[in-house]
């Protein structure tokens, strides 16, 4: 990958550290030491989840998640602090309102959004930050310091997301609705001019774990090239 990205979004057909120094130092500046942030967007049943799941086995003392906070009820196997930090709507209000946030964002009635103290914590830990957020945090991101590669995953088609949402079983059919207009109003915003650097059409795990691993293949040798990792 270049370290001058172009303005345009590259689309990749396929499915689904930072240097040694102090944690405080970095503090989202402009200019800040080692690999950027990722940022990874995308509609619910793109699959964000699975390649991001693969990037950290192959990869864990190089990435690490960061974890967001959310509203919304714990689905089955999902862990406290592991998938979500899980909270209530009146503790991250104010949290919010504090100015605890780099973004956030509500969706079918839950506020979703990423913690200033989530992404030093992956920081503290010399890794490079992996944020997975919704277009309008992409957009708030952007008004940021934070720097990051912006990459966006799609399915091939709505037909194909909407086979994968059912399979899941986890939504009514009201919000399977919801999710399969916002999937729609996405992908046609993904294609912004400067919004995202990569968008891999996520058709083949393979194809599109190997675009994914190409885009950050800079980063990681910056990692490994300081033996923090």
């Amino acid at each position: 990958m270049q370290e001058n990205l172009p303005l345009g979004p590259q689309e990749v057909s396929g499915t689904g550290g930072v240097s040694c120094v102090a944690p405080e130092e970095l503090n989202f500046l402009p200019g800040m030491s080692g690999p950027r942030p990722v940022v990874l967007s995308g509609p619910s049943g793109a699959g964000k989840s699975t390649l991001l799941k693969r990037l950290l086995q192959e990869h864990d003392s190089i990435f690490g998640f960061s974890v967001s906070h959310t509203t919304r009820d714990p689905r089955p196997g999902e862990e406290n602090g592991k998938d979500y930090y899980f909270v209530s709507r009146e503790v991250m209000q104010r949290d919010i309102a504090a100015g605890d946030f780099i973004e956030h964002a509500e969706f079918s009635g839950n506020l979703y959004g990423t913690s200033k103290a989530a992404v030093r914590v992956v920081q503290a830990m010399n890794r490079i930050c992996v944020l997975d957020v919704d277009l309008q945090g992409v957009r708030n991101i952007k008004k940021t310091d934070l720097k990051p590669i912006y990459i966006f995953v799609q399915p091939p088609s709505l037909e194909v997301l909407e086979q994968r949402l059912r399979q899941r079983n986890t939504e009514t059919e009201e919000s399977l609705a919801k999710r399969l207009a916002a999937a729609r109003a996405d992908m046609e915003s993904s294609k912004e001019p400067g919004l995202f650097d990569l968008i891999i059409v996520n058709d083949s795990l393979d194809k599109a774990y190997w675009a994914l691993k190409e885009a950050l293949s800079e980063e990681i040798k910056k990692i490994q090239g300081t033996g923090c990792s």
